[in-house]
């Protein structure tokens, strides 16, 4: 699914962190090593038809190497 993120991200929480993310070898050889965390979050996206939604978002993220592979768990309209 293509959105894009409109405004900031809210109720951000920590789902898992280092060894307890299934993807953590995967994500060290794509993107580096690091302290590795995936997150969830609510923020409003663009939909790639223009419609504009609440989601549910999930991300991994690293100091120093950013947000990663970020996705439209669950809409909430």
């Amino acid at each position: 699914m293509i959105f894009e993120v409109i405004g900031e991200i809210t109720d951000i929480e920590v789902i898992a962190v280092s060894s307890r993310i299934h993807d953590i070898e995967r994500l060290r050889k794509t993107y580096g090593s690091g302290r590795w965390r995936k997150l969830k979050g609510l923020a409003l996206v663009r939909l790639e038809d223009g419609a504009e939604s609440a989601a549910e978002l999930h991300w991994y993220e690293a100091q120093g190497l950013g947000k990663k592979e970020m996705k439209v768990k669950e809409l909430l309209d």
